[in-house]
């Protein structure tokens, strides 16, 4: 859909240039063809007098002084040429009117078009329950940071984290109050965030965090405060949720890609399952991921 919308937007850009090139050149074409009218038939005979009021033919058009006037009751080749230009000169005029009421219009859809596209590519990039953003943006986001890490050497880490006992929530309550609780953790965590981090529900009940120039030892502090809050936070269906967390670095693990980092705080995430949950365990440093 967001691609659809982006040729729309482009096609509207190309035509608008079009119709008002088009609208241009026919308004340009009746001047040259006076102009060369002028040149080849009238030029030649006229008196040296009469020369310099055709030196300050742009003048008169542009000012539409009473000497137009007087040009034009001239009963001679003079009069009839001025005549006939006073009358293009309204004739593009006109068209000078309807190009700017185009253009505009012109401008005034495309904006709403551009509008509409945001929109949408906003929409694609957004979770509809937690209104966090997808798996999708969270993976564009890391690739571009990875990339970063790559040229500058800057730190970057991954938080992903997932609920403990979550099932439990949807049987009992139902999901309208599970999505109600994903909600609550989703903004637990934009609140402990930075603006230049990235909170994501990256599907169910597991979310994940880009953390963007900030070291390992940061991103356990990090893990460690949502920890906290999201075990003491007061829910509506009146139970303690908990959850557990893994944390993975760069430059601290070894990971070439985007995925292989996820995958070592994906790992780490599960080893704090197995030891027991609601705690924070790290990848360990120079652990191989598979």
């Amino acid at each position: 859909m967001s691609r659809e919308s982006g040729d729309i937007a482009s096609a509207g850009r190309l035509l608008r240039r079009k119709v008002l090139l088009a609208l241009t050149l026919s308004s340009l074409i009746p001047l040259l063809v006076l102009a060369y009218v002028v040149y080849r038939y009238v030029w030649p005979d006229l008196h040296p007098a009469e020369v310099m009021k055709f030196y300050g033919l742009h003048a008169l058009l542009l000012s539409r002084e009473p000497k137009l006037a007087e040009l034009g009751g001239r009963s001679d080749e003079v009069g009839t040429l001025m005549r006939s230009f006073s009358n293009m000169l309204g004739t593009v005029e006109q068209q000078a009117i309807d190009i700017n009421t185009f253009a505009m219009r012109l401008d005034a859809a495309y904006r709403e078009l551009e509008a509409t596209n945001a929109k949408l590519k906003e929409t694609s990039f957004k979770d509809e329950v937690t209104q966090l953003y997808n798996r999708r943006f969270f993976s564009l986001r890391l690739e571009e940071e990875i990339s970063r890490f790559r040229r500058f050497n800057h730190p970057v880490s991954v938080v992903v984290l997932d609920l403990d006992g979550f099932k439990s929530v949807n049987d009992e309550f139902g999901h309208a109050v599970g999505d109600e609780t994903l909600r609550d953790v989703g903004q637990i965590l934009m609140k402990h965030s930075r603006g230049i981090n990235v909170v994501s529900r990256y599907g169910g009940d597991e979310f994940a965090v880009l953390l963007v120039e900030t070291s390992k030892s940061g991103a356990r502090l990090y893990a460690d405060r949502i920890r906290q809050v999201v075990a003491t936070f007061p829910y509506s269906h009146g139970k303690r949720v908990t959850a557990s967390f893994g944390v993975a670095s760069l430059p601290d693990d070894e990971a070439s890609t985007s995925e292989e980092l996820f995958r070592a705080a994906d790992g780490a995430l599960y080893a704090a399952k197995r030891a027991g949950k609601n705690q924070v365990v790290a990848a360990g440093p120079g652990q191989k991921v598979d």
